[in-house]
């Protein structure tokens, strides 16, 4: 469809009645602004769900000093499905070091602000967000179902710990008092669930879901799963963690090891005054579908009512071509909320895509990222389809691992061949063992698809630390260093690497700290971007971090928790390096873990 028809999904009831829409159907809250491209997943959620016919309403960033916004659509005929936005709310607002943040790139102009005065009814977006606007929508109107998803509920989804509040807190769903959340990529989930509520029916058996049971319908849930022969897996409850904070860590163990296995078991945890119960995960998309979910309608642009977007100006003119990881890295949540198997686009429809956006009046002449969580996974399959385990990268590649090398070159050769495209870059993250691996792959980024320096994340370089983090050994760093230069020097090119790298790991001594700096010296790289952990919701490093204990083993680990701890291992970084990093600056997805001040508190 031509650019000039397209419309974004309506804000406001003047935009609705133009549509000569009489009522809405669904309407989708977000923390962030407004912005019709793919790369906003609600969006790519709103425009899947006009697609199958449904009239759907964006409700961005409302007012949460009351629930006026809220009504400004009247109630809605299915459901309200609400979400943070692309962020956690909690890693949106607040820095590493715990300080309020003065950037949101999500938010009209950039700031986080409405007005000049910073007062927390000020923000565009609150703390917590899906909490605030779950409670606001059932004031508003009390009979319509609540929908909770997005990387925020998704990743919150059991008891989890909150970074902010230095303390574990229960489900979003319960502590939400919504009807069901949706966990991981929502596209199965919530065109089935809107079709479940459509129809008259209750909001049960869905893949890639949760429900809220009460102590008597957990019995009954219980009874009706014996009668089919349904697995339930229990994980420790809220009580438990409580009483033991290494229960935490097996219940994140748990929580793993069936994300990676995607077996067809139910996981059922306790709450305070409810259970949370997990149906298995939705199927992820197969290239076809995943085509067809990029190929919908999109103005590409954010609405017009909030023009000034910095996120969008970052994205405008990127394209997602694959997703999923098979990394597990024990930091990173990526895993668990999209899912261990890989789906990549087709050739011909990204190809398709960029035509498209190169068409448009305001191009530039730069594709600036064809890529996703890891790029270089693009086309990569598993030989024996695949195994429960899903830990393809760890402590090495999986001999079934089989990489298409070919294809991606051919997919950087078709779309650099547009006649309006100039430049090319490859900009998401790219993991270096798999480069290793395809030298020619490697070596076409450096020639021609890199802007400026080839970003990497060894994240450290100490053999303790990296098996805690789940991470290739430092081996791979030193050969593909090696590899690199070559190459450059081959090619007569000036290029350089920007290492990544996470300060105060648990597990992670000022010693660990002081030799990756020596080793990193050695390389002759310079460690310009790194960054404190933090536990955000959801990663196996969080549980290590709450609990003290070894992701693997059970035994006990230093965690530097405290300011002094974490300041003292960061400015062992930065003495050696010119150029100190900022640790407040997100240079990270959501997904990836940031710091917080303070000693963990148990209750």
């Amino acid at each position: 469809m031509s650019e000039i028809t397209v419309q974004p999904l309506p804000t406001t009831p003047k935009e609705c009645q133009t549509r000569g829409w009489e009522e809405i159907d669904i309407v989708l809250v977000s923390g962030d602004a407004y912005v019709d491209h793919p790369s906003f997943g609600i969006a790519l959620i709103g425009r899947l769900l006009e697609a199958k016919g449904y009239r759907v309403a964006i409700l961005p960033q409302p007012r949460y000093d009351q629930e006026t916004d809220f009504r400004r659509f009247g109630r809605p005929r299915l459901f309200f499905g609400i979400t943070s936005g692309n962020l956690d709310s909690i890693v949106a607002n607040y820095s590493s070091n715990g300080k309020v943040r003065d950037l949101d790139a999500y938010s009209p102009g950039g700031s986080p602000w409405r007005t000049e005065i910073r007062d927390k009814t000020n923000r565009y977006r609150p703390d917590r967000s899906v909490l605030v606007y779950a409670n606001l929508a059932r004031r508003a109107f009390p009979e319509t179902p609540i929908l909770l998803g997005g990387i925020e509920s998704s990743l919150r989804r059991f008891v989890h710990f909150d970074y902010k509040q230095n303390r574990l807190r229960g489900s979003h769903l319960s502590d939400a008092k919504a009807d069901l959340l949706v966990y991981g990529m929502a596209e199965r989930a919530i065109v089935q669930a809107a079709q479940f509520l459509n129809g008259g029916h209750p909001l049960e058996g869905i893949a890639g879901t949760c429900v809220r049971l009460s102590e008597a319908e957990m019995v009954a849930f219980e009874l009706d799963c014996a009668e089919k022969n349904q697995i339930l897996v229990r994980l420790p409850g809220w009580d438990e963690i409580q009483a033991d904070s290494r229960r935490f860590m097996q219940a994140e163990r748990i929580i793993d090891r069936y994300a990676r296995s995607r077996a067809d078991r139910v996981l059922v945890q306790k709450q305070q005054s409810a259970w949370i119960v997990q149906y298995p995960p939705a199927e992820p998309l197969t290239s076809l579908e995943m085509d067809q979910l990029y190929e919908l309608d999109f103005s590409r642009r954010p609405h017009p009512s909030t023009p000034d977007i910095p996120a969008y100006k970052m994205i405008k003119n990127s394209v997602t071509v694959v997703r999923g990881c098979y990394g597990n890295c024990s930091f990173c949540a990526i895993t668990r909320h999209q899912g261990p198997r890989i789906t990549s686009r087709t050739v011909d429809s990204v190809v398709a895509e960029v035509d498209q956006i190169s068409s448009r009046p305001e191009f530039d002449g730069t594709i600036t990222d064809l890529g996703g969580p890891t790029a270089n996974l693009f086309a990569t399959r598993c030989a024996i389809g695949s195994c429960p385990k899903h830990d393809c990268l760890y402590p090495k590649i999986c001999k079934n691992l089989i990489f298409n090398e070919h294809l991606f070159l051919e997919l950087l050769d078709r779309v650099a061949d547009l006649s309006r495209v100039k430049h090319l870059f490859v900009s998401s993250g790219l993991r270096l063992e798999l480069l290793l691996q395809t030298p020619k792959l490697l070596e076409k980024l450096i020639r021609d698809h890199t802007p400026g320096n080839l970003k990497i994340a060894p994240e450290h370089t100490e053999a303790d630390i990296l098996a805690l983090m789940h991470k290739e050994g430092h081996d791979r760093l030193v050969s593909f260093v090696e590899l690199f230069r070559k190459i450059s020097k081959k090619l007569q090119k000036k290029a350089g690497l920007t290492p990544y790298i996470i300060s105060a790991h648990p597990g992670c001594t000022e010693e660990h700290t002081r030799s990756m700096v020596k080793k990193m010296r050695r390389l002759g790289l310079s460690v310009r971007q790194f960054q404190d952990f933090t536990p955000t919701p959801g990663t196996l490093s969080t549980a290590m971090y709450v609990s003290g204990r070894h992701r693997d083993k059970d035994s006990p680990i230093k965690v530097a928790r405290n300011q002094s701890d974490r300041a003292r291992q960061r400015r062992i970084i930065e003495r050696q390096f010119s150029g100190k990093s900022n640790p407040d600056k997100m240079v990270r997805s959501a997904a990836k873990p940031r710091r917080k001040k303070g000693k963990f508190q148990k209750r």
